[in-house]
C-alpha cells in the first residue's frame, strides 16, 4: 500500500493498479500543517483529511489513527469517526502520547493492559465487522523482541484483526515474528529507518500480508520540489523540468475534469430550459 497524503496521489495509485492505499499520519501532519509527527493535529482534522482521500478512490484505504486520540471512550469515538469517513480500517499504536515516529529513539509505551482495553473498545465501537482493526506495537525498540511477540498475541486476543510490528531491524526478525505471531501481519517499509530495505515479494515470503510505504511518494515529491524551486530561484525558469512535469491534460484526466464539466453543463442546460 503506497502512502497517499492527499486525494490526487490516491487517485493516481488507483489508476496505476494498486489494490489498496495507506493514509499516513506523518504524511497528513507533515504535508498539511508542517508539523513533525508528534500528534499535533486533532482527531477531527486527521479524519477530515482521510475522508477526502478515501472517498476519492474505490479501493480500500487504511489510515493511521495514532494512539486513538485518547483513552477508551475517545478511542471508541475515533473508530466511529474514521468508519464514517469512509476508510476501510485503521491502526492504533501502543505508545504514550505524545507519540514519536516509530523509527526514532526515545519512545515510551503504555502498558499492555491499557492497550488491550483500547482494542476491546475499538472492536466494540465499529458498526461494520469488516472494518479492519490493526494493532501496532512499538515494543521491539523499547522492551525487546520477545515483548513485541507477547504484545502482538495479547492484542489479537483483545480484538485486533491484524498486527503491525514496527521497526524490526533484520530480515531474520521479520521471519521469526511471523512464525510466532500467527495472524495477518503488516510491515512498514519506510526509508532511512531501522528496517532493512526489503521488497514486497520478500515480505510476502516471510509471512506478511500487508506492506506500507508511508512516506515514499512524499519524500520523492519533496526532493523534486526542492530541485524545481532551486531552479526558479537561481535561473528564473522551470523550463528544464517540463519533461518531468505532469501535464495539464494528464492532471485533468486524473481528476475526471470533463465529467464535472459535462454535469455542470447538463444541469445548467436543464435549468435554462425550465426557466424559459
Amino acid at each position: 500500500m503506497p502512502g497517499c497524503f492527499n486525494a490526487p496521489v490516491a487517485m493516481m495509485a488507483q489508476q496505476l493498479g494498486f489494490e489498496a492505499i495507506y493514509i499516513s499520519g506523518a504524511g497528513i501532519i507533515n504535508g498539511l500543517a508542517g508539523f513533525p509527527d508528534i500528534a499535533l493535529l486533532g482527531m477531527e482534522e486527521v479524519a477530515r483529511t482521510a475522508a477526502y482521500v478515501a472517498r476519492s478512490v474505490d479501493v480500500p484505504a487504511i489510515c493511521d489513527a495514532d494512539t486513538g486520540f485518547g483513552e477508551v471512550l475517545q478511542v471508541m469515538h475515533t473508530v466511529q469517526t474514521f468508519e464514517s469517513a469512509g476508510v476501510a480500517g485503521i491502526h492504533l499504536e501502543d505508545q504514550v502520547m505524545p507519540k514519536r515516529c516509530g523509527h526514532l529513539d526515545g519512545k515510551r509505551l503504555v502498558s499492555s493492559q491499557d492497550m488491550e482495553r483500547k482494542l476491546t473498545a475499538a472492536a466494540t465501537a465499529r458498526a461494520n465487522p469488516d472494518f479492519l482493526l490493526i494493532a501496532r506495537t512499538d515494543a521491539r525498540a523499547v522492551e525487546g523482541f520477545d515483548a513485541a511477540v507477547e504484545r502482538g498475541l495479547r492484542y489479537l486476543d483483545a480484538g485486533a484483526d491484524a498486527i503491525f510490528i514496527e521497526a524490526l531491524q533484520t530480515e531474520e526478525e521479520f521471519g521469526r515474528y511471523a512464525e510466532l505471531v500467527q495472524a495477518p501481519l503488516l510491515a512498514n517499509m519506510t526509508e532511512f529507518g531501522k528496517t532493512p530495505m526489503l521488497s514486497v515479494d520478500e515480505f510476502s515470503r516471510l509471512g506478511y500480508r500487508m506492506v506500507i510505504f508511508p512516506m515514499t511518494a512524499f519524500r520523492v515529491m519533496m526532493k523534486a520540489v526542492e530541485g524545481v524551486l532551486t531552479d526558479l530561484r537561481d535561473k528564473g525558469s522551470a523550463s528544464d523540468w517540463m519533461e518531468r512535469m505532469q501535464t495539464r491534460a494528464e492532471l485533468y484526466d486524473l481528476l475526471d475534469y470533463e465529467a464535472y464539466n459535462d454535469l455542470d453543463q447538463r444541469i445548467a442546460g436543464d435549468h435554462d430550459a425550465t426557466t424559459e
